[in-house]
């Protein structure tokens, strides 16, 4: 007789969740319903995105400082080079020091909306995420992230070069990086062997994408493969939500279990600030809550 494809995982995994802040009260109720219902996980972290605009920066701070002051998570905020001088990264940088932030997601960032399509590096700032990286370490003992790109980051002249300059971004002082989101386990795999042959060592986390909406997923990503079985697997289901979350669920379970059968114990995950289908896949994994003493929150 064969298992059941989920029967008694060990529960042996460490996840983390990435958030958005939110732009009205009514997307805050929802982000906090999400973070009170994921934090009995005990994620290893949760990150928060950040935005070049001076609003969308606040909000970050905002929503992290709320995470250091009113539960027991570690916070990582996010922080990109656009739109900032290097005196402004590190002022942002010290604030966040300030709040009880030690963990940052250093990333280049993408110009704002309706900006020039292409990234011009403020005359004062940081010209790549690798100088980012450099800049925090210098200023803080911050741990920090980076992004990998599995199927190459867009604006890459090729993948040995995008590869290259994950490696300057570690060697700069990062611990770890978090791919970009991807659908099929063997486009992971791969990477993982050609950043070991390029001599990084460094864990790379796999960014984890339940899909709601194919179109969504389109428009977030000009570069992610999204296999023509999927695409077929949605097919019908605009107009059925309900339907369609279950069949998002069912895949992104399938598409974990295979990361975890070959080796993957460390998942982030893209929440859209909605708890459901992570807290699903966590599960069927085999993580179960944690009581607050084992969570280490305060009584």
């Amino acid at each position: 007789m064969i298992a059941p494809l989920f029967a008694d995982l060990p529960g042996d995994i460490a996840v983390s969740f990435e958030f958005f802040p939110p732009k009205s009260e009514k997307m805050e109720a929802q982000l906090w319903e999400a973070i009170t219902q994921l934090a009995p996980l005990a994620p290893r972290f949760v990150s928060v995105t950040y935005g070049a605009g001076g609003s969308t920066r606040e909000r970050t701070h905002a929503t992290v400082a709320r995470l250091v002051r009113e539960t027991a998570l570690t916070p990582a905020a996010h922080l990109t080079c656009v739109g900032a001088s290097k005196a402004e990264i590190a002022d942002i940088a010290d604030h966040y020091w300030q709040a009880g932030v030690r963990h940052i997601v250093a990333l280049r960032g993408d110009p704002p909306a309706g900006a020039a399509a292409a990234f011009t590096p403020h005359p004062e700032g940081y010209a790549s995420a690798a100088e980012l990286v450099e800049g925090l370490r210098l200023a803080r003992d911050f741990e920090v992230s980076v992004a990998a790109y599995p199927e190459v980051h867009p604006e890459a002249l090729s993948a040995q070069a995008d590869l290259d300059n994950l490696k300057r971004k570690l060697d700069a002082g990062a611990t770890q990086a978090i791919t970009q989101f991807f659908f099929d386990p063997d486009v992971y795999f791969r990477f993982l062997d050609k950043a070991l042959a390029a001599g990084i060592s460094a864990p790379i986390l796999p960014g984890i994408m339940p899909i709601t909406s194919v179109a969504a997923i389109r428009r977030m990503s000009a570069n992610t493969t999204i296999p023509a079985w999927m695409v077929r697997a949605f097919a019908g289901l605009e107009g059925l939500p309900g339907s369609r979350e279950l069949v998002a669920a069912t895949l992104a379970a399938e598409f974990c279990r295979r990361l975890y059968d070959g080796g993957v114990r460390d998942f982030h995950f893209y929440t859209l600030n909605r708890a459901e289908q992570a807290y699903a896949i966590c599960h069927l994994l085999g993580l179960r809550p944690q009581t607050p003493d084992q969570r280490g929150d305060a009584a």
